[in-house]
């Protein structure tokens, strides 16, 4: 009797979990969650597609064109460079960057520090080809470098003017960031302005731009509006180490200047005049009882150098700036080619824009006398 009272409750309890935890909230679901009455199932999906007459706009036209013109020209650069481990042995590394086709002999202009102390470098076109390149020339100084590929049917590169960028217009990057090849990206030029490259090196008139470059950007080209080549990508600033709206192109016209001389000889004939100056302001104008507030005050004229060829003259008395001994007396430039010189870094700036036997017009004042005299350019280590 105490077994069939035993398995009786056994048999309740089951039941009344049953109850309550599977049939009461299936009935409950039966009743509460039946389909709407407004769910149909026809026999074919009626979708609004976009009709066949909807076409880009301007813009974006546009952007396709300037991709579609220069793709074919642009390269992906690796380099292959040796470095020692923390065991002092030699291992290979690579490194990325970009670089765009100059002219149908195959020379690519990219940066300098993407193949800075290469053993092997490599191009690889946008059809995915690939050849071993030679270092053809170097300027580290303008982190310009140029190599070269052998290969068939060449796209070069047209080569813009960034004389008069304004800021606010349209420019373009095609690179391979982090390795991805052909990758295109838009944006306004946002200034132009000096800035300095984390190995100190100083880019005059660089193009900013707010335009998304990345590691692998380096040395591809900065595009206006009609796909011509206004700069090289070379740098950004972010703490992140990618882009963060701010990068910055070397101006096309300073790698202009000196892709000949790279071409021809291996190196650039960096321009000089031959003189060794001191700044001027107008206290110091005042002391000196100069024509002009500003310009750079000839010390010296480099026996033989441009500026003596040309007849300018040195100082040829002693006197005291300060504590720092120098001569006075000299020519005082004041332009050259029309430019207001009032300090040795435009007059570097003005120099950058030239190369080795070019003529410019160098104003001056001799006592109180204005002169205009034309300048041969010479090469600088020639004039040191």
């Amino acid at each position: 009797m105490r077994f069939l009272r035993t398995l009786f409750f056994a048999i309740f309890l089951v039941a009344a979990f049953f109850y309550f935890t599977t049939y009461r909230f299936t009935t409950y679901r039966r009743q509460h969650f039946q389909p709407a009455s407004w769910i149909s199932h026809p026999q074919h999906v009626e979708i609004i597609e976009a009709s066949a007459g909807d076409s880009l706009d301007a813009q974006e036209q546009n952007n396709i064109n300037v991709y579609h013109k220069n793709i074919s020209s642009v390269v992906n650069i690796t380099s292959r460079v040796m470095r020692y481990n923390f065991f002092d042995g030699l291992v290979p590394e690579e490194g990325q960057g970009s670089g765009f086709v100059i002219d149908k002999e195959g020379h690519i202009l990219t940066n300098y520090h993407v193949i800075a102390e290469a053993r092997e470098v490599w191009v690889t076109m946008h059809d995915r080809k690939k050849y071993k390149a030679t270092i053809v020339g170097t300027d580290k100084s303008h982190d310009l470098a140029i190599v070269q590929i052998k290969a068939p049917d060449l796209h070069p590169v047209t080569l813009g003017d960034s004389a008069n960028l304004q800021v606010g217009q349209n420019v373009y990057a095609i690179g391979n960031p982090f390795g991805l090849a052909g990758t295109l990206t838009r944006g306004i030029v946002s200034s132009i302005r000096s800035v300095q490259e984390p190995d100190g090196l100083i880019i005059d008139e660089a193009i900013q731009t707010d335009a998304a470059i990345n590691p692998g950007n380096s040395g591809g080209p900065l595009l206006n509006g009609h796909g011509e080549v206004i700069g090289i990508n070379t740098m950004i600033a972010s703490n992140a180490g990618q882009s963060a709206g701010i990068g910055f192109a070397i101006p096309i016209n300073t790698a202009k200047a000196v892709v000949n001389d790279l071409v021809t000889l291996g190196r650039v004939r960096r321009p000089a005049l031959g003189v060794r100056t001191i700044p001027v302001d107008p206290e110091i104008a005042e002391e000196l009882n100069l024509s002009a507030e500003y310009g750079l005050l000839i010390v010296q004229a480099v026996p033989g150098g441009s500026a003596d060829r040309a007849g300018m003259h040195g100082g040829s008395e002693r006197a005291y700036l300060g504590n720092i001994p120098i001569t006075i007396g000299g020519d005082l430039i004041v332009a050259i080619d029309g430019e207001k010189v009032d300090s040795q870094q435009v007059l570097a700036q003005v120099m950058n824009r030239h190369r080795a036997g070019d003529t410019v017009k160098v104003t001056i004042f001799r006592g109180k006398k204005k002169l205009e005299l034309s300048v041969a350019l010479g090469e600088a280590r020639d004039q040191v």
